[in-house]
């Protein structure tokens, strides 16, 4: 069988375990040939292929990035899109595609089994807002580095009692946020499912110095919304109005906003750190080169399984295959318990 390999999207930590674990086991076991597909979905718009042997994974699973290359090209925006894929997968006599991505990338895979490709789908995104899987593969990582961060700047906070903000990724949830404030002992944790009041913050760093606690560590999503009484869901900040290939606009700056207000309404010194893409970058967390091996694995079982159209996911201990249709049906937002238990800790 000849396998296509393809990563879309963001880049990701433990994405170049998963490229390992699929070439490794469809070779050794079932004699495939893999295909690597260069620049996510761009590569089979433009026909960018290399062949992967096992001599081209050695070494790979503790590198951050992917050796595929990624981009974050969306064939529906392009006229006859779908339709060129499809002409250049038969035209390479390509047997089935492993589309490794979020939402964006699935999404496109969904489309091109729609439309009669064989297609597997591996969950990739550090936002871990993925429907049907418990945990995607980089989100440990990410919240692992933006631990670390948040730890670095207690120092720096309580030093100079200031409200100090840190900005994590996370465009519609707050997973990064939640998880990785709540590892660093962060006295206000804010995220997109919970749009907050700014004088309620406020309130927040006036008790603490009231009671001698003259910093505060703040942690914020970068998609959170500020709460205005004419917006039910609130309002982000947006970096600027250009929306990229899948419709998303550039979220960021909302600690620079944040900062502002609270020395603004408090008079006690602020500032802010935005940790931006350093979160997808470096080496891998051990559990993130594990799972995203296991889902490499499983992914190849599906395919030898003719069970197309299906994602591989993370179910208790379990890798299960379920329905693309259903891992992109809604997102998978915080839940109200796990935040309830991060407010025990706020103030």
């Amino acid at each position: 069988m000849r396998i296509g390999i393809l990563t879309g999207g963001g880049d990701c930590p433990g994405l170049n375990a998963v490229i390992r674990a699929i070439v490794i086991k469809s070779i050794n076991k079932y004699d495939d040939e893999v295909i690597g597909i260069l620049e996510g979905w761009r590569g089979l718009l433009e026909e960018k292929y290399i062949r992967l042997q096992k001599s081209d994974v050695r070494g790979i699973i503790f590198r951050g990035g992917t050796i595929l290359k990624t981009s974050r090209t969306n064939p529906n925006k392009i006229p006859n899109g779908i339709e060129t894929i499809k002409k250049n997968i038969e035209k390479a006599k390509i047997d089935v595609i492993a589309a490794i991505g979020g939402e964006d990338t699935l999404g496109v895979a969904k489309k091109l089994h729609d439309a009669g490709i064989k297609v597997v789908g591996i969950p990739k995104t550090i936002d871990n807002d993925l429907e049907g899987t418990d945990y995607t593969f980089g989100f440990d990582t990410a919240v692992n580095v933006a631990m670390e961060a948040i730890d670095r700047v207690h120092s720096t906070a309580e030093s100079h009692n200031r409200a100090l903000i840190v900005e994590v990724m996370g465009r519609h949830t707050g997973w990064i946020a939640i998880e990785s404030g709540l590892a660093s002992g962060a006295d206000v944790i804010l995220i997109p499912e919970k749009p907050f009041d700014v004088d309620s913050i406020c309130d927040v760093i006036k008790k603490r110095h009231d009671n001698g606690k003259d910093f505060t560590i703040i942690v914020v999503a970068e998609g959170a919304k500020f709460k205005v009484e004419a917006e039910v869901d609130g309002t982000m900040i947006l970096q600027d109005m250009e929306k990229d290939a899948f419709g998303h606009v550039r979220l960021g700056g909302i600690a620079s906003v944040l900062a502002k207000e609270i020395e603004k309404r408090t008079g006690f010194e602020a500032r802010y750190v935005i940790l931006g893409h350093i979160q997808r970058g470096g080496t891998p967390t051990a559990f993130d080169r594990v799972l995203a091996t296991r889902f490499g694995v499983a992914a190849v079982d599906l395919i030898h399984q003719g069970d197309f159209g299906k994602m591989v996911a993370l179910k208790g201990l379990q890798i299960v295959p379920v329905p693309l249709e259903d891992a992109l049906a809604k997102t998978k937002v915080v839940p109200d318990d796990l935040y309830s238990a991060a407010e025990v800790f706020f103030g």
